[in-house]
């Protein structure tokens, strides 16, 4: 070669030494090593491990780091690592500081922990700051946001975590989020965890809390019955305490509460169809549809039956058919009657029980003032006290009738829509007073027995279910201590009312001077 060639030569040479950085072009791949051209008198051979996850394309220009110009067999050593990691060094250095986020590739696995590349530098991410436990090979080759928790410039070298990055992210996106975050929003979420009371959602850094009563406009059993833990779930966000740091979040109002058309889906008369969902001593709630229920009230199970459990009739679950009665929407309720599905027996019951008519029927209960009497199938009657007997002074109804006892009564009354009838026994015979009127006149003296003391008077059996009445001052007081029921004693009838069916009678003044039982007592 002559001069000027070698002359024309060594001017393209760059002069380059131990310890630069240059660049370099890719110009061939050689089995396992990248041939890199730096403009120097020979190339240069990189290992492909260097390049790691990148691209390694023929033209590509790199960063190389001279190790040796001309090592003892005259080649050219050079590392794209080492380039990478000082220029990394650097850059870190210059742009970042203890506490940065930055973004790094987990490269490798080593003792006790990572390596992670950042900016081209290694750097080292400790297990206990990885939060990679039980996944480190998922990870590899995988870009996250690390926190620089020190940097030793005499060592150059970094130690990051994951843990405190994750950690500042979160603390950022609350910040965000509590600034953002206003009622009426619709949000996504993660079910985080759930309670008896509700769900746990997290929004992403602020936890907002899904009652159970927002979850449906039905009933939930249990919060579980409607989510997971994991579940991504859409809900609107009803109040914000920033103060509290309370969310409250709802699920049910994305949809339509139902209760805003009930009146046009549920018109009074029409008929229904629902699921029993609770039974109580006074009724049933049928539910219409999820978030709608209705009452059916004892008094509207049965046209005729009096006392009704619902707990016979129903169970938890069973499909009913009904009738609306009556929709309140601000008050979200809806009054439904199953009788009314049935004729009801009342309409014609004048028909059937014309006043003045004799009837049999089965004596089915008692109340202090009379006993209750079924004439018709489930119609009752009423049978007063007051009209079991023409003379009797009755108590109590269970004094002269049995319960399931058959007895003959005259319809008296009928209320159709009251739902009553006046029945009598007494009517059966005729009124015995106009001859009692007779057979007792004022001033007749009489022989009765005693039957009950009272504080204000005697009562003296006349004759078989008749009886009269001692007023105190009818008679003498010291008297009064000496007698005892079934003691004869000699009466005056004083007063015979037939309005009343009562009579007065007198133990004062009579023919004899003394009562009967006085003259016992003197023999």
């Amino acid at each position: 070669m002559s001069s000027e060639l070698m002359e024309l030569y060594a001017q393209h040479i760059k002069e380059i030494k131990d310890g630069q950085i240059v660049k370099g072009k890719v110009v061939r791949i050689s089995g396992n090593e990248v041939v890199v051209d730096i403009g120097y008198k020979s190339e240069g051979f990189i290992p492909k491990d260097e390049f790691l996850w990148e691209d390694i394309d023929i033209g590509k220009e790199i960063n190389v780091y001279i190790e040796n110009t001309e090592d003892e067999d005259g080649f050219l050593v050079i590392s794209k690592r080492k380039a990478d990691r000082l220029l990394g060094w650097e850059k870190i250095i210059a742009e970042y500081k203890e506490g940065s986020i930055v973004e790094g590739k987990v490269a490798r696995i080593v003792k006790g922990g990572f390596i992670v590349d950042i900016c081209g530098m290694d750097c080292f991410l400790p297990n206990s700051l990885s939060t990679f436990r039980g996944k480190e090979r998922q990870v590899l080759g995988q870009n996250f946001n690390f926190m620089i928790i020190k940097i030793n410039r005499l060592r150059k070298n970094i130690v990051v975590s994951r843990r405190d990055a994750l950690q500042k992210e979160k603390e950022e996106a609350q910040r965000r989020l509590w600034q953002e975050l206003k009622e009426g929003d619709i949000r996504e979420g993660i079910v985080k965890n759930i309670t008896d009371f509700g769900a746990f959602i997290d929004l992403g850094g602020v936890d907002g809390l899904l009652h159970v009563t927002d979850m449906s406009w039905g009933k939930v059993g249990h919060p579980s019955d409607i989510l997971k833990v994991g579940d991504k779930v859409k809900v609107k966000v009803l109040s914000v305490d920033k103060e509290a740091g309370k969310v409250a979040l709802g699920l049910k109002q994305l949809t339509e509460d139902p209760w805003e058309r009930v009146e046009e889906k549920y018109p009074v008369g029409s008929k229904v169809e629902g699921e029993v969902v609770n039974i109580m001593p006074y009724g049933i709630f049928v539910e219409l549809e999820p978030g709608v229920e209705g009452l059916v009230h004892v008094s509207e199970m049965s046209w005729v039956r009096r006392s009704i459990n619902p707990s016979d009739l129903y169970k938890v679950g069973d499909r009913v058919s009904a009738v609306v009665l009556n929709v309140d929407k601000d008050r979200r309720k809806i009054s439904l009657g199953t009788k009314q599905l049935q004729p009801n027996p009342w309409d014609d019951v004048e028909d059937k029980l014309p006043v003045g008519s004799v009837v049999k029927g089965i004596v089915r209960g008692f109340t202090d003032y009379g006993a209750f009497v079924e004439v018709l199938d489930g119609i009752e009657g009423m049978v007063h006290v007051s009209d079991m007997s023409w003379t009797r002074r009755i108590t109590h109804p269970q004094e002269v009738l049995k319960k399931g006892e058959e007895i003959e009564v005259k319809v008296l009354a009928v209320d159709k829509d009251a739902q009553k009838i006046a029945l009598g026994i007494k009517q059966l015979r005729p009124n015995p007073w106009p001859e009692i009127v007779e057979r007792y006149k004022v001033g007749t003296e009489v022989e009765g027995e005693v039957v009950k003391i009272t504080n204000f008077g005697v009562f003296v059996k006349l004759e078989d279910e008749l009886e009269g009445l001692v007023y105190m001052s009818e008679m003498d007081k010291s008297l009064l201590d000496q007698l005892k029921p079934h003691d004869k004693v000699k009466v005056r009838v004083v007063k015979v009312d037939p309005e009343q069916t009562k009579i007065g009678l007198s133990m004062k003044d009579l023919s004899s001077g003394d009562s009967q039982e006085e003259s016992d007592n003197e023999q």
